[in-house]
């Protein structure tokens, strides 16, 4: 086990079971986004129903932010700084590879502000980039 790994999930308030650690190492493992079947292929034969709760409960404390690319799968991927339970600050581009199918986020490419009309909330936001990524490209 890794201290820093389960301080990541004291320092957020989750209780740090040997899942939860699991699962944060495999997600600080990955160069992209990962999907839920992802990690429970790292993870076999880790239950996938536990990967989901435990996944759910990084995202509910900020410690991890859902990505909604388009693929029909969410993918999870670590919050940046300043996330905290219930209040993800970490808006920024998300971009989807059409060869790989992986999906990176670029935090230095901040999500342009929407300007909406006086009567309209907005809750979330999302903007995802499709293309042809780095490592494909050559």
């Amino acid at each position: 086990m890794n201290v820093s790994t389960e301080l990541k999930l004291t320092d957020k308030k989750i209780n740090p079971t040997a899942m939860r650690i699991l699962v944060l190492e495999s997600l600080l493992k990955q160069k992209s986004a990962a999907s839920l079947t992802d990690i429970e292929k790292s993870l076999q034969p880790a239950d996938r129903i536990t990967i989901y709760r435990t996944l759910k409960t990084f995202v509910e404390k900020g410690l991890i932010h859902v990505i909604d690319d388009g693929t029909g799968s969410p993918k999870y991927a670590i919050c940046a700084a300043g996330c905290d339970e219930g209040q993800h600050h970490d808006l920024h581009v998300h971009f989807n590879c059409i060869v790989c199918k992986e999906t990176f986020c670029l935090p230095n490419s901040k999500i342009p502000e929407v300007l909406l009309p006086d009567d309209f909330t907005s809750i979330e936001m999302n903007l995802v980039v499709k293309g042809i990524c780095r490592q494909c490209k050559k």
